[in-house]
């Protein structure tokens, strides 16, 4: 009857689970599906906990210390520390599942295979081979360690501990290759018995390859693409922690960890499509290694200030802000918000246009305005915006650089050729708010900024708007 209660209440939070990952797809109920889920991973853990022979000690411990941890990140991390956040959760959510895989692959050799196996059957009720269990192990450990490194470097460039430029050297994606195919052999080897030398030996080897792996993939992999990375390292620990439970035969392990692999993957493909790019491309080309040769974008950059922008920002009859990371640096949703209100205000209708790949993480801008309190009606899609962008007055760049780089759109010869991007410039005037006159973070010289109708705004984004508003309050 406990088995079956357990059961009964791994279905239910898989149904919360999914249902929440639904609402998760709008921006008018994400908060709800949150919560569901949330709900539902409660109720994954009391059914858990419903489990005999559990050490109450050590359950009690792990769950007060993740509480602690998870109140002091809440706290503490800002928010334009989220895509760091992420990363690391990502990469403790593959260690997790490594020390999983590593405990039960222990387990098995203390005990022996056919007493494991009888013990499997007996809190499960269902009959595995062995073989089948050790490349569940050998899978489990090899994804949650390419995870956990692999979020480790991605931290590293996102919190500029390490270079966000692409790390390659000759061979690499050689012995990338031959990494993998021997963490593969080393499944192999541990799959062929438990009770020989050669299989432990196998299976310290493939810890240490699935570390080294998940280094290898990450450093050829640039900052701008660090949305992507976020989103396929986030599927990689969904991945690990179904492969755990295959290893346990924990049914709610193996859904939750599916769900969490496939929306990654899913959310994957349509920002590499948004980018006009594959995941091979991403993982392996080394985007923003090189920069443009200085001169090749033709113009000038013209500088206004915050009194100009008022008095074409006050006759304005629509506005269309376009954030990027320029905006989470610097702290200025809250002002940006501030300054849609009183256009608004003043007559004017007002946008927020939303690239995929915006930020450093998926959903950044939105997880930003949402904070802010902007309207979730204001807030567009980029094939939203760009049909009706020729007859917006003022466009608004806030710290945004390739997703509204014409080159994109006009220039063979740029890395980015092909890449959808909002159509900023066509706008009838454009206010790009940016620190200093260098390239973006890709490396890449924007041509939006030369354009005959761009002006720009130097300095901090939230010390300029701000200086905005109190044009508007004189």
């Amino acid at each position: 009857m406990n088995a079956v209660l357990i059961n009964l209440l791994y279905i239910a939070s898989s149904i919360l689970f999914i249902f929440g990952i639904k609402m998760l797809g709008s921006a008018d109920t994400a908060r709800r599906g949150n919560r569901l889920s949330s709900i539902g991973m409660l109720v994954a853990v009391v059914a858990t906990l419903m489990y005999l022979g559990l050490d109450w000690g050590m359950v009690v411990g792990g769950i007060a210390l993740g509480a602690i941890i998870g109140a002091v990140a809440s706290i503490r991390v800002k928010m334009t520390g989220m895509p760091e956040l992420v990363a690391l959760f990502n990469g403790v959510g593959g260690l997790a599942s490594l020390f999983v895989g590593a405990a039960e692959y222990v387990k098995l050799r203390d005990n022996g295979t056919a007493e494991y196996l009888v013990q499997l059957q007996a809190q499960s009720g269902v009959v595995v081979p062995g073989w089948f269990v050790m490349v569940a192990i050998g899978l489990t450990v090899l994804i949650g360690g390419v995870t956990f490194t692999g979020s480790l470097v991605a931290y590293g460039k996102l919190s500029g501990k390490l270079s966000g430029t692409p790390t390659l050297f000759p061979g690499q994606k050689a012995l990338s290759f031959l990494v993998t195919a021997a963490a593969l052999v080393g499944i192999v080897l541990m799959s062929l018995g438990t009770d020989n030398q050669t299989a432990f030996v196998a299976g310290l080897i493939l810890v240490v390859l699935a570390l080294a792996l998940g280094i290898l993939m990450t450093l050829p992999i640039g900052g701008g693409d660090m949305p992507v990375v976020i989103s396929l390292l986030n599927s990689l620990s969904g991945v690990a922690a179904s492969m755990a439970g295959f290893i346990i035969l924990n049914n709610v392990l193996v859904v939750a960890g599916c769900l969490v692999g496939a929306s990654g993957i899913i959310l994957t493909m349509i920002m590499c499509k948004s980018m006009n790019r594959t995941i091979a491309n991403v993982l392996f080309s080394g985007f923003g290694a090189t920069t443009q040769a200085a001169g090749e974008v033709q113009g000038e950059m013209k500088a206004s200030s915050a009194e100009d922008a008022f008095y074409v920002l006050e006759a304005a009859q629509s506005v269309v802000f376009i954030p990027g990371y320029g905006m989470a640096v610097a702290q200025a949703q809250h002002v940006v918000k501030e300054l849609a209100g009183i256009l608004e205000n003043n007559g004017a209708e007002v946008r927020f246009a939303i690239h995929p790949v915006a930020g450093r993480m998926p959903g950044h801008m939105n997880v930003l305005l949402a904070e802010a309190d902007v309207p979730f009606e204001q807030l567009c899609e980029m094939d939203q915006v760009n049909p009706i962008i020729g007859t917006v007055d003022v466009a608004i760049v806030i710290g945004a650089n390739d997703v509204v780089n014409p080159a994109a759109l006009n220039d063979p010869g740029s890395p980015i050729y092909g890449m959808p991007i909002i159509n900023a410039h066509e706008a009838k005037t454009v206010y790009c708010l940016k620190r200093g006159k260098g390239a973006g973070f890709s490396g890449l010289e924007n041509a939006l900024f030369f354009g005959e109708n761009t002006r720009m705004l130097y300095g901090d984004a939230k010390a300029t708007v701000t200086a905005v508003v109190a044009q508007f309050g004189k």
